[in-house]
């Protein structure tokens, strides 16, 4: 799968209902906080990867993504861009183990040519450097 930069795409990745967001924050005004709200305001489930925390947003939160039980449709990436390819081979590992997590979105000002390749060569859909509260905003609550 190439990188996902077309609105269609875009779309489709929004279909999700469970998001997994490595780098949840428990800080309000942060946008690790603040984007995983949005998206719990319109409906989707959050499933929050960090170490440091029990619970956020009213959800359980897990040390990694192999601790998840529940199925996840998409991870979307709160973590500085050097992080992103060992966040990626950790996806590919829970595709392979548990054929679900088929897409992988970068938020924006996070990016990597490694961890895009790592996606694509996997068959993973891939999205980098976009914020996932912009283009829902843009593609589905505003349509």
């Amino acid at each position: 799968m190439p990188i996902t930069d077309d609105d269609d795409g875009l779309r489709e990745l929004l279909d999700a209902d469970t998001i997994a967001v490595v780098g949840c924050s428990t800080t309000e005004g942060k946008a690790a906080h603040d984007v995983p709200r949005y998206l719990q305001q319109h409906g989707y489930r959050i499933v929050p990867i960090n170490p440091y925390a029990d619970e956020i947003l009213g959800e359980r939160a897990y040390d990694s993504l192999a601790d998840v039980e529940e199925a996840i449709d998409l991870v979307d990436v709160f973590r500085p861009s050097e992080e992103t390819p060992g966040i990626v081979e950790n996806v590919i590992d829970r595709h392979e183990s548990h054929g679900d997590a088929g897409g992988v979105w970068l938020q924006l000002g996070i990016e990597s040519d490694e961890a895009a390749e790592l996606a694509e060569n996997a068959g993973l859909d891939f999205v980098q450097d976009r914020c996932i509260k912009v283009e829902h905003d843009r593609l589905i609550a505003s349509a």
